[in-house]
């Protein structure tokens, strides 16, 4: 498979190394990106030497490419994909988040439609494929947990990761989208797929107390030594990257609550912190027969049924492979190679990251107008083009 790249950043080099792990089809080729910090990745796994444009649109006009990874910033992601869709590329990976606002999510819609978007268009959202999650869907699935009725939900990263955020391009709310989305767009699709519908009212809280000026270190506490004092961050941002942490110039928040009441009346309650010491993404879904508990970081999974206490399931540590996103980027590899061979097969689309990351960018209108947001109307829209 013929393969280019919008944007050859550092996620995206490692998800197309993956594919090339479970793959010998794929062919890196070339690429757009000014400062392409992930190149000498996909060259040294694939043994070739890629060959680079300036413009997206003459690429995809002069080669036959079979797939089209996008990895650019956020903001850069409709601009992309409409090249895309309106190229003749049969396959179109973009990572997450799709777009940034719900102009464009309903923009990319109206191309979708018009391009056979729903099929080309494929998704980095990884949470679906993970172990973890494959365990909680088995359960789903036999009938443990019955009718979920409210979910306690959190992913909590560290001050050094933190840091990467409050100086990375992602400090920007316009080029990121916001936190809610560019972070937790993962958790906010995998719970929908716990519920099975639509998030119908959300609110949300939050704002910026951790990564402020009056909470500087003194000394640093970052590995290795930084060459500015104060950071706690071994993460180099590249692309629109600053040098300021706790003193960001950046509109980001670093702490965020959210409640959402689903369609069926189910409840979560979900927190998000980037100045957790101890890092931790995990939830507990109470059921009508039963409770399960997991957390992606710690690797463990339980459940308890809800009459008699009993534990039906105890692995205090998943046996799976635990690199890329907890295992999850080898087995997306896998289904992808499988797609791209006879179609089908995979556990989360284009649709299902588009509705998530209208849920995240709704949160933060609730969080900014400090108002419960009916989202109905945004459904019906949504449905409106047809492809739901």
């Amino acid at each position: 498979m013929k393969t280019g790249y919008l944007g050859l950043g550092a996620r995206i080099a490692n998800v197309s190394n993956c594919l090339q792990d479970v793959s010998t089809d794929l062919e890196p080729a070339v690429y757009v990106d000014p400062t392409p910090a992930g190149l000498k990745h996909v060259e040294q796994k694939s043994g070739q030497r890629l060959r680079s444009y300036s413009d997206p649109v003459d690429m995809l006009a002069k080669e036959n490419l079979d797939l089209l990874m996008i990895g650019s910033p956020n903001f850069m992601h409709l601009d992309h994909l409409r090249a895309a869709l309106q190229s003749d590329v049969p396959y179109i990976f973009c990572e997450k988040p799709v777009v940034v606002s719900e102009e464009e999510t309903f923009e990319l819609l109206s191309l979708m439609k018009a391009n056979d978007g729903a099929k080309r268009v494929l998704v980095g959202l990884v949470l679906r494929y993970s172990p973890l999650y494959t365990e909680l869907r088995r359960s789903l699935d036999g009938g443990q947990i019955g009718k979920v009725v409210s979910i306690e939900a959190a992913e909590h990263i560290g001050p050094y990761h933190g840091s990467f955020f409050m100086r990375d391009w992602r400090r920007y709310e316009k080029n990121s989208g916001g936190f809610m989305l560019e972070k937790c767009c993962h958790d906010l699709d995998l719970y929908q797929g716990v519920v099975g519908c639509r998030p119908r009212f959300v609110s949300s809280f939050g704002g910026r107390k951790s990564f402020v000026p009056e909470n500087r270190p003194e000394q640093d506490h970052s590995f290795p030594a930084p060459e500015v004092s104060g950071r706690v961050d071994p993460f180099t941002p590249r692309w629109g990257g600053g040098n300021a942490d706790f003193d960001s110039d950046g509109d980001i928040i670093d702490y965020q609550t959210a409640l959402i009441e689903y369609e069926d009346g189910a409840n979560l309650c979900f927190h998000t912190n980037m100045y957790v010491p101890d890092e931790f993404r995990r939830f507990a879904i109470m059921g009508t027969k039963g409770m399960a508990e997991g957390d992606f970081i710690r690797n463990y999974f339980r459940v308890h049924d809800a009459l008699t206490s009993k534990r039906l399931v105890d692995k205090p540590q998943l046996a799976e492979a635990r690199d890329g996103h907890y295992g999850a980027d080898e087995a997306m590899a896998k289904d992808l190679v499988h797609y791209f061979k006879i179609g089908g097969g995979l556990p989360v689309g284009v649709l299902d990251a588009l509705e998530a990351g209208l849920t995240a960018i709704k949160l933060d209108e609730a969080r900014h107008t400090r108002t419960v947001i009916d989202l109905k109307d945004t459904w019906d829209q949504f449905d409106s083009y047809g492809l739901a």
